[in-house]
């Protein structure tokens, strides 16, 4: 556990041991609100009534309360400043490359992707699919429980999608790039002393060379292809079917338009967990091989 000592105590690293610790800390936090609102609906009438009562102003009483958390981040973070020297590095040197040469914390999911994806899909579509799918939420959620208050019966769905977008794929990702990602960009544990020799010989292979076909003919063009399509096909057909039949009502107000985004969103971000998870066990490293791009 030395070399995890080591990368915890870097000041680079300190940022990411608060946001560890924060995110964390919230994320309980928030279900244990939400946990305990639900079981006060979920009382008797008279103390569903009560619960009703507590409802209160988001101004002046929350923006009284952000505006004192904002200032005591300010002041933290002057105080920071002011005694903790920036962790600079000497003068680059052109002939020297850091090894490991780590993005940002803040980008080290999408350099950890890079590992999984062609570079044009981890820093252009990825990217693009997020911002837009942040910016359609208000236009495709039709849930209009649990705005003003802390609630998880009410909003199932949409919770444990943000959790699954946010904790795995954003920062599960950062975690591995930070602790996992040693010289070469090899994987090392925690417990694995960082070897700058170190050779690890992976034998990257497309999904249709499991089955002894070249991933850049014609044949393999179609075959992945029709997977790519296929996954995306039957997911939304099968989640069509089970909301026709469990919740028809929800079926019918968002519509198909809204339907066909939201189920197109849900089924990349299933997807890219998918892709990652084939790459590390089976090193599948493409799916579909494209003249002009690669999956």
């Amino acid at each position: 556990m030395e070399n995890l000592l080591k990368i915890v105590s870097k000041p680079d690293n300190v940022a990411i041991i608060i946001m560890m610790v924060m995110v964390g800390f919230f994320v309980f936090f928030a279900f244990f609100q939400a946990l305990k609102n639900d079981r006060k609906k979920a009382s008797a009438k008279e103390e569903k009534n009560k619960l009703e009562k507590e409802k209160i102003h988001t101004w002046p009483y929350l923006a009284r309360k952000e505006f004192l958390v904002a200032i005591l981040v300010v002041v933290i973070l002057l105080a920071w400043s002011i005694f903790v020297d920036a962790p600079l590095e000497e003068h680059s040197n052109p002939n020297l490359t850091p090894n490991p040469a780590k993005a940002p914390w803040y980008f080290l999911g999408l350099q950890e992707l890079l590992v999984y994806f062609d570079p044009w899909i981890a820093g252009a579509i990825i990217p693009l699919l997020i911002i837009a799918g942040l910016m359609l939420i208000p236009y495709i959620d039709i849930n209009p429980r649990g705005n003003g208050y802390f609630t998880f019966a009410e909003r199932k769905f949409e919770i444990l999608i943000f959790c699954f977008g946010f904790l795995v794929l954003w920062i599960f990702l950062i975690i591995i790039g930070v602790f996992m990602r040693g010289p070469g960009w090899l994987w090392f544990w925690p417990w694995q002393e960082w070897d700058p020799s170190r050779v690890v010989a992976e034998i990257n292979v497309d999904l249709t060379q499991l089955i002894g076909v070249n991933s850049r003919s014609t044949p393999g063009f179609l075959i992945g292809g029709s997977v790519i399509i296929l996954y995306f096909s039957v997911g939304m057909i099968m989640l069509y079917l089970y909301l026709r039949k469990k919740k028809p009502n929800l079926l019918h107000k968002l519509g198909l338009t809204r339907y066909l985004i939201s189920s197109f969103l849900l089924w990349s971000m299933i997807g890219i967990a998918i892709k990652i998870i084939m790459k590390l066990t089976l090193n599948i490293k493409y799916i579909w091989v494209t003249p002009w791009f690669n999956i």
